[in-house]
């Protein structure tokens, strides 16, 4: 089998997935048609209780079933998403769509990172893996980047309807592509008739953690950044505009966050030869812990800059997190154990929201990034204490 073309079949699925015109004006989108601020909090719990529930299920089946069929299913929920949107006016429909993203995201999450490294590992390249994802991320921020400037120029001449159904193309292409990936061959001997209970894989996952607690470390450092870099990606618009920051601005400031995100992911696979694992995630614990404390207090541009700091960092932590992760773990739990990874990352961000929500509340957007620096400082004051076994 070609699993070099395997790879480059990932790359076009990420940047046609990542080709998404309408999530720059999306709020917009969704106010027009009907949608409050507080509907919108309510379809967020529901994405993140949906990934919760399903995310450890689907990537169970990754690696029963195959990761192709997963991605394939992804695609076709993704596709689904936008055509329900381009006629949504009600709630419940609203609800339904990041229902069905978040059952595509958990489809995803695991079932993508599973094939990279084991299309990687046939062609005896899995030391390269952190490399490549780092490439595969960077190729979505290009497209995501791409998209926010041309769907902002699109949606100010033509109105915000138009940058759907080009997101609704987009997602049909990444669907084809999808449907010609390779299922990489596992790595061992097992029969495929040999039918694993789905109980036998949380087991076995468990006992994964629990045999190697520097996993569990590195991987709770990476859900906890990625919480955070999430109310980045959800609420900078309105930190913005608390700054007084014109809307024709938003498609280049969005930009600029997933630009930033780009060196991070593209050097990781150079910084873990420099660096050990442990000083790397402190590192980025410690411009979290501060910049979302500037982000808070500073409440001028000083803030925003401190913000693009923190995106500058965030793209590290991926890359190196999920290659501490597979290149421990056999091929056949791979999908599953990734899954945990993105599971975990959801309750945080779930548990995180509560606390964000209260205090933004109470003292507008900054009082909710306060909360976030208090998150980072507590976690990293934990992290030097539980970090000595880490490589």
């Amino acid at each position: 089998m070609d699993y070099t073309a395997n790879l480059r079949k990932l790359f076009a699925l990420r940047f046609f997935s990542s080709l998404i015109p309408a999530y720059v004006i999306e709020t917009l989108f969704w106010e027009e048609r009907g949608m409050t601020i507080q509907m919108v909090v309510f379809t967020e719990i529901i994405y993140a209780l949906t990934i919760v529930l399903l995310e450890i299920p689907t990537g169970i089946m990754a690696d029963k079933w195959g990761r192709k069929r997963m991605l394939v299913l992804s695609s076709l929920l993704r596709c689904s998403e936008f055509l329900i949107l381009l006629y949504a006016t009600e709630f419940w429909h609203f609800a339904l769509v990041v229902f069905l993203a978040g059952v595509s995201r958990s489809a995803s999450s695991g079932s993508e990172n599973a094939l990279l490294y084991d299309s990687l590992l046939l062609q005896g390249k899995a030391s390269t893996f952190e490399k490549q994802l780092g490439r595969l991320n960077a190729c979505g921020f290009v497209s995501a980047i791409l998209a926010a400037l041309c769907g902002s120029l699109l949606a100010s001449k033509y109105g915000l309807e138009l940058n759907y159904w080009i997101s609704l193309g987009s997602t049909l292409i990444a669907l084809a592509i999808s449907l010609v990936l390779i299922e990489p061959a596992a790595e061992d001997n097992t029969s495929v008739e040999e039918a694993i209970p789905f109980k036998t894989y949380i087991v076995m996952s468990l006992r994964f953690f629990r045999a190697n607690p520097s996993v569990s470390i590195v991987m709770l450092s990476a859900m906890v950044t990625g919480a955070a870099m999430g109310y980045i990606e959800e609420f900078w618009q309105l930190y913005a505009s608390r700054l007084g920051i014109p809307v024709v601005y938003f498609g280049v400031l969005s930009a600029g966050i997933m630009l930033l995100q780009l060196p991070g992911n593209l050097m990781s696979h150079m910084l873990i030869r420099w660096f050990s694992h442990r000083v790397l995630i402190f590192m980025i614990m410690v411009i979290f812990a501060v910049g979302f404390t500037y982000v808070a207090l500073s409440k001028d541009f000083i803030g925003l800059t401190a913000m693009f700091i923190i995106c500058l960092f965030s793209g590290v932590m991926e890359p190196i997190a999920s290659g501490y992760l597979h290149h421990r773990t056999d091929s056949s739990m791979r999908a599953t154990i990734d899954s945990f990874q993105s599971l975990g990352e959801n309750l945080v961000h779930m548990l995180a929201g509560l606390g964000f929500g209260y205090f933004a509340s109470k003292y507008d957007v900054f009082g909710g990034y306060g909360f976030l620096a208090l998150l980072c400082c507590a976690f990293l004051i934990w992290f030097i204490v539980a970090s000595r076994k880490i490589e």
